[in-house]
């Protein structure tokens, strides 16, 4: 019987760096796979953070305080996010940053937290494959392809569907199951198996006569021990 595996493309965006510092999460997406397939079961929310809203941060994501306001808190979707997530490993492009965000409110409602090693760090994948090179979202679309060309913005969920398309080429492309099926099978040739004449050969004496020649060339051979 086949096995199933899930796993949640992840994103947040944030009013910034730290949530130490009091930034906090004001939006979410995640994409479901199934066996390295993007589903349509995906999660989406925006989160009123009950704070204003930087001006760098706006910058990245457009989200305004006001905006934001007109939406629930953290609280209001923690059981959701977490029934949706399940136990499914978590694919996340820095993923130090957005587990520290959402362990952050997590503890704040009283939750225990995620677990850092169920996350797997696009970012950390990309380094080893391509050492020396840009690993942001955009570098690696770039680099496979990806068209990314309505991200002028970022957003969780849009951000969450470019990443599954880079973490599936990162591990070997949307299906590696085919690519390893592929090499196993044996490939066919054409062979002409129809009779030919053998083709006579004599050697002449000057080749014999030059064999003879390079051998006394050599110096205590081996057949002579």
């Amino acid at each position: 019987m086949e096995t199933t595996m899930r796993e949640i493309v992840l994103d947040t965006e944030t009013t910034g760096l730290d949530p130490l510092g009091g930034h906090k999460i004001v939006e979410i997406g995640c994409v479901e796979l199934i066996n390295h397939m993007p589903t349509e079961n995906t999660f989406h929310h925006y989160v009123n953070p009950q704070r204003d809203m930087p001006d760098g941060a706006f910058a990245v994501h457009g989200l305004s305080e006001e905006f934001l306001s007109g939406h629930g808190l953290f609280a209001d979707i923690v059981d959701k996010f977490l029934d949706y997530i399940n136990d499914a490993p978590l694919i996340i492009h820095n993923a130090s940053f957005d587990m520290g965000f959402l362990n952050a409110e997590l503890k704040a409602l009283k939750y225990p937290p995620l677990d850092m090693s169920r996350a797997i760090d696009t970012v950390a994948m990309a380094r080893r494959k391509f050492p020396g090179s840009r690993v942001n979202l955009d570098a690696l679309c770039q680099r496979f392809d990806i068209d990314n060309s309505d991200r002028a913005l970022h957003g969780a969920l849009k951000d969450a569907h470019l990443l599954a398309g880079v973490y599936l080429e990162l591990v070997g492309g949307r299906q590696p199951d085919l690519a390893l099926k592929s090499e196993k099978r044996t490939a066919t040739v054409a062979v002409d198996l129809s009779f030919r004449e053998p083709r006579p050969y004599v050697i002449s004496d000057k080749e014999i006569q030059a064999h003879k020649d390079f051998v006394a060339t050599l110096k205590d051979p081996l057949w002579n021990k």
